[in-house]
Formats: structure tokens, sequence, C-alpha cells
């Protein structure tokens, strides 16, 4: 009798969610140190705006190739030995990133510690990835996902918010003031000692055994028709967030001061961010969370066209990345709604990452391209580009949708 290579359950009690908010939160701590704390003191150092959108872009390179070593999370260790693996090179890569001096000569090693910092939070984000997965009933995960989203998104405006305004208003140095953000991200992880695995994971089976039966795992939802459908929607241009890495470089344009950066794309974008991923992921449980996604999607291009309409004072600067923060948290949600809908469980680090990987791609590219639009065009062209990729992106979806919806019934004729 051959060995299942699965992992073995146990009866678990099912945590609240607002287990995953806490530990998911140095994930985004990391991303938003770099794209708002970074990003600000560079341009501040009069660093130019395409190499710091070059440099926010890099960020998202072991974000978009970190299904490659998912696996190896689903393989070997605990997902919480891991965890703690990751925390351990986020937290010192942060430390070193703070240490650099912010000026161009500087760029190079910048740029290395920033991709340090995102590949050790990858880490970190599928451990959680996966004890979440394996946590939360099907009727849940809407649920789940709004509250794992809070702590990302939140978790983002904690890293880009609490340094920055440390380092600004509270007289830290950058070294001190990464300190403290550092030292934050360590105590969010605490709940993991609460954390018991649920389904304990004993890992059974020849690695050949389990790594034939994770690459079945991960064919089984690529194959199936909502599974194609989640990683298509997830891939495209829209509801990506990516305007908010902007908005520390063109905050000069509003007449932005570094307190009102600090507070409204740090700390009040992480509270209004967490807002959204809340009601997100309740209404990602009423209907079909693809189509939320797209609407949402939409929603959010919406507010970046206001903004490029709007006068440029400080004033709308608020409104506008405020209501942008909120909107992006409805996204956020609805993502890890629709993966969460399409893998199941299994090998979950494998198959969450994947998606992931698939959407950090045009968070990436398209920071890119608005970097390049802005240093060639201006903050109004800026905006609006995302209502340029968004709309098309949205319609190719429906189109698919509307296809394999038609198949779907003439398939049910003819076997009728």
């Amino acid at each position: 009798m051959t060995t299942s290579a699965h992992l073995l359950p146990t009866e678990q009690k099912v945590p609240h969610p607002a287990f995953f908010m806490f530990l998911i939160a140095p994930f985004g701590a990391a991303t938003g140190f770099t794209s708002v704390c970074v990003a600000y003191l560079l341009a501040q150092a009069h660093v130019s705006a395409e190499l710091i959108a070059t440099m926010i872009a890099m960020n998202y390179i072991p974000q978009t190739w970190k299904f490659l070593w998912a696996p190896v999370i689903d393989l070997t260790l605990t997902r919480k030995r891991w965890f703690a693996i990751g925390m351990v090179g986020l937290v010192l890569s942060m430390l070193a990133l703070g240490m650099q001096v912010m000026s161009t000569e500087a760029m190079p090693r910048i740029i290395a510690l920033v991709v340090t910092l995102s590949a050790a939070s990858t880490v970190v984000g599928m451990a959680v990835d996966c004890l979440m997965a394996h946590q939360t009933p099907e009727h849940a995960k809407g649920r789940a996902a709004g509250w794992f989203q809070a702590g990302n998104l939140g978790g983002g405006g904690l890293g880009g918010g609490l340094a920055l305004w440390l380092i600004h208003s509270g007289g830290l140095s950058v070294p001190a003031g990464t300190a403290v953000l550092a030292s934050v991200c360590a105590l969010c992880s605490l709940p993991i000692f609460w954390l018991r695995e649920d389904l304990s994971q004993a890992i059974v089976g020849s690695v050949r055994e389990r790594l034939r039966e994770t690459g079945r795992d991960l064919w089984s939802v690529v194959r199936s028709r909502r599974g194609a459908l989640a990683m298509l929607v997830v891939f495209l241009p829209l509801g990506t967030g990516a305007m908010s890495n902007m908005y520390a470089i063109f905050a000069d344009k509003w007449g932005a001061s570094a307190d009102t950066v600090a507070l409204v794309t740090g700390t009040m974008s992480g509270l209004l961010s967490a807002a959204g991923c809340l009601l997100g992921g309740y209404l990602c449980d009423r209907m079909n969370r693809q189509l939320a996604y797209c609407l949402l999607g939409l929603g959010t291009a919406g507010i970046s066209v206001a903004m490029a309409l709007a006068p440029q004072t400080e004033t709308q600067f608020i409104l506008w990345t405020s209501l942008y923060a909120f909107a992006n948290g409805l996204c956020y949600a609805a993502f890890s709604a629709v993966t969460l809908e399409a893998i199941g469980k299994g090998a979950a680090a494998t198959k969450y990452n994947l998606m992931a990987s698939l959407s950090n791609t045009p968070i990436g590219w398209s920071t890119a391209v608005y970097g390049y639009v802005f240093s060639k065009y201006g903050a109004h062209a800026t905006l609006l580009t995302e209502m340029a990729m968004t709309v098309p992106a949205v319609l190719l979806f429906l189109a698919l949708l509307g296809w394999s919806r038609r198949s779907d019934r003439r398939r049910g004729l003819q076997l009728a």
C-alpha cells in the first residue's frame, strides 16, 4: 500500500481571522516602508522619479516569482517555522535598509536591500497564506480574506507612515525610525505562539511523491474553469492599487507636506484600507467574487480620474488618496476571496502564491509605467493612465467569462 503524499489532518478549532490580520501585517509593512517612507525620503533627496519608481517596481520582482519557492513551504518544515525564518530576514533587511544614505549614488545598494526585504516578506506571507487556507471554511472565505487583507494593507500604512512620521515629526534619525518599525513588526508576530497549525500537518511520503502530488493539486486548479478565470482576472491590470505607489513621489505637486504624506498615505491609508478590506470581504461572500473584483477595480480607477480633474491642493490630495485607500482595501479583499475560492486546500502555499505572483505582475509593471508617464507628461496624465488600462482589462475578462459560460451551456445541451 503506497503512502499518501497528502498532509494528515487532525481536528483543530478554527481561529478567529483577526489572528491572520496581525500575522500578515509585517508583510504589508515591508512594502509600505519601501513605497512610502523610503520613496519620500529619496524624493526629498532629489533622486529622480523614474529611478524611485524603478526601485518600487523592483520590490515586486520577488512577489512576482515567489510561486517558484512556494513548494518548499508546502513540503518542508512547518508553517510556523517558516514564518519565524521569514520574520528574521524581514527585520534584519529592514534595519539594513534604514541605515543607508538616501541618495542617487546609493541606489544600487538600496534596490538590492529592497529586493532582499521583499524576498523575506514572501516567506512570511506564504506561511500565513497556508495557515489561513487550511483553517477557513468555504462559507467564510470572504470574511477571512477581509481580515487578512486588512492586516496586509493596514501593515502597509503602518510601514509607510510610522517610520516617516517618527523621522520628520518625532525627531528620530532614519535608522532609529526604522528600528521602531522593525520592533512593531516583531510584536505583530506574537499571535503565532497561540496559533496551532490547523489540520496538523505531518508530512508523509517521499519527496518525489509529495512533489508529484503538489503538481497534481496545482494542475487541478489551473485546468478548472473557476481556477483559470481567477488566474486571468488577477493577472489583468485592474484593482492593483499601484497608483498609491506614486503618491509620495508627486505629493509636492499638490503641496502636501511630509507630515501629510506620512499621515494620509501611511497611518490613515492603512486604517481606511483595513476598513475597505472588511467591507470587501463581506460583499464577496454575497455576490460573484470575480465580478466583484472587476467592479471594484473600475471604481478604484474612477477615483484616480476624479483626482486628476480636481484642483491640486493639499485638501484634495488628502480627500482622493483617502478614498483610493478605502477602494484599494475593497479590491484586495476581493483578490483574496477570489483566490481562496479557487485554490481550496492541499498545497495551499503553492497555489495561493501562484495567484499572488500573477497579481503582483501588473502591480510592478504598472508602477514602472506610471513613473515613466509622470516623468514625461506629469501627474494628470499619470492618474488618467489607470483608467486607460482598467477598462480594456474588464472588457476582456467579461468577454471571456461570457464565452466560457456559453461553452458550458452548449456542452450541457450536447450531453443531454
